[in-house]
């Protein structure tokens, strides 16, 4: 067997041995394979049939160890050379080693930052986020994120002289759709780092880079890949205060008023935008005009949905109710003489506007009645607290139910999905006394939420168990109701049900006497 042969056996071996490899077996691997000759045996020889695989995946391994991490600073020509190599299994190998340089310097973050210049890497890995395949793409960003975990990294990546090979602002403007969005994807990960990283990208104006690319959207999928990253932007924890001092509402607001574009798109800056509103601290940064804008947009296009565009009138559900989960949100859903909220509870009552249309209405009420927010903050406004009362009085008076109780009870007799987000709906609004007073006048309402048969799923046993501890806890805090003795019989009754908990529990379990056959042999 010759040398490359038995490489490729040892290799292979080591790379697929299930598990964590220990120092002792890389060091025994090492004893009879030094690393020069391996990286050498790589350069030379990838002509070899699945050596180059077997000793990419090899290192990979070796390097994840503490002996064979302790080995790269020695190495750095080598990664420096795999990160320009045409193979991509090979620069992903060099990202990767990269990473682990990061991670296993003991903390000595100066070090590897003067071995990240002087061997000029950082470049080299910004080259391969953008031209390499999207294996190597991924790796590369991983390298970069972990190089920002430090300060002498942030000065690398973000240097105090502008401008040059390393600028993601001239990257951008210079590369391809595919590269300038692998350099907003990366503006991502930086962002997520730490506040004080993301407070470098908005000083340094990259949020820009999103802007620019959603206004010139020529290509509907650079657009929502965009879209798509904005909307993690939107999830990052301290997002929401720098996106807010940006003017992405209102894009995201112009975008989904425009019949012309893709509805894809439209129902994407929908969710974002109801993203970033259902977020009680953005209130502290945007001004009451922006807000309503958003609002209005999206009702606006509610309204002018056809029947056929199920997808989007869901969205549009959907969003509303994501801004209804905050206070200042749902506030704001709830206000004005036609308030954008009137969409919504029509939605959730109306069997004929389609399950999926009436089930995302739910859900939204849900939300915008407080059942998602803390007790604390279920109540809203005096004027909002008085539109949601007359939206649904309102509503009940146009259907052939008449009453509020009429209408929850329509919903907890349709289908699971259906009673779910009714249970939801019933949760928040029941703190209010006027609806207690619906829920407990309608007996059959009280039969289905105290029944732990009602409901075959955990979801739904434990969101009718949630419905009937918040009834319950309504009726005790309401001296009006549970003072009176027609609704004895309902107190009674919910105390037991939220005493046998959420599933179900027979009442009375005896004890069975089993009878076994003798075991023959």
């Amino acid at each position: 067997m010759d040398d490359s042969s038995l490489l490729l056996d040892a290799a292979t071996v080591f790379a697929y041995y299930p598990g964590v490899q220990s120092d002792d077996s890389a060091r025994e691997f090492l004893n009879r394979f030094p690393l020069p000759l391996i990286i050498n045996a790589l350069q030379t020889q990838s002509d070899v049939p699945g050596l180059e695989n077997a000793l990419v995946a090899c290192l990979e391994k070796l390097f994840k160890t503490k002996l064979g991490a302790s080995l790269i600073p020695q190495y750095m020509p080598f990664v420096q050379v795999g990160l320009q190599a045409d193979s991509q299994a090979v620069r992903s190998l060099a990202c990767k080693t990269v990473t682990c340089l990061l991670e296993n310097l003991d903390n000595d973050n100066k070090v590897a930052a003067r071995l990240i210049s002087d061997f000029n890497i950082y470049p080299l890995l910004l080259d391969c986020l953008i031209n390499g395949n999207e294996q190597v793409a991924a790796v590369a960003m991983d390298a970069i994120k972990k190089l920002a975990g430090f300060p002498e990294g942030m000065e690398i990546i973000f240097p105090s002289a502008k401008g040059g090979d390393t600028d993601l602002g001239i990257i951008a403007s210079q590369c391809s759709s595919l590269g300038r969005v692998r350099v907003l994807a990366l503006v991502v990960k930086l962002f997520s780092v730490s506040r004080s990283t993301a407070s470098t990208i908005y000083s340094l104006n990259l949020l820009k880079l999103f802007e620019e690319e959603i206004r010139n959207a020529d290509d509907t999928l650079v657009t929502l890949s965009v879209l798509e990253l904005l909307y993690e932007l939107a999830e990052i924890e301290h997002g929401t205060e720098f996106l807010s001092k940006t003017s992405f509402l209102q894009l995201l607001s112009s975008i989904i008023s425009n019949n012309s574009m893709e509805s894809i798109l439209r129902s994407r800056a929908m969710m974002i935008s109801g993203r970033l509103l259902s977020k009680e601290i953005i209130y502290s940064f945007i001004d009451e005009p922006c807000v309503k804008t958003v609002i209005s947009s999206i009702d606006g296009r509610l309204q002018s949905l056809e029947p056929s565009d199920r997808d989007e009138c869901e969205t549009a559900l959907e969003s509303l109710g994501h801004i209804g989960s905050s206070v200042q949100g749902a506030s704001f859903l709830l206000s004005d003489s036609s308030p954008a909220a009137r969409r919504v509870i029509y939605a959730a009552f109306d069997q004929q506007g389609g399950h999926g249309r009436q089930l995302a209405a739910l859900h939204a009420l849900g939300n915008i009645s407080g059942e998602i927010r803390s007790e604390n903050n279920i109540i809203l406004i005096a004027e909002a607290e008085e539109n949601l009362r007359r939206l649904i009085f309102e509503t009940a008076s146009r259907s052939s139910k008449l009453t509020p109780s009429g209408l929850f009870l329509s919903v907890l007799q349709q289908d699971s999905e259906i009673r779910l987000a009714g249970y939801r709906m019933i949760s928040g609004l029941v703190t209010r006394p006027w609806c207690l007073m619906e829920i407990c006048s309608k007996q059959e309402i009280i039969n289905i939420v105290t029944d732990p048969t009602t409901e075959a799923t955990k979801i739904g046993m434990e969101a009718r168990y949630n419905c009937c501890k918040a009834i319950q806890k309504s009726l005790n805090m309401s001296s009006r109701v549970s003072a009176d003795p027609a609704f004895a019989g309902i107190t009674e009754k919910l105390q037991e049900a939220v005493g046998m908990g959420p599933y179900l529990i027979r009442k009375h379990v005896e004890a069975q006497p089993i009878v076994m056959t003798a075991e023959r042999f």
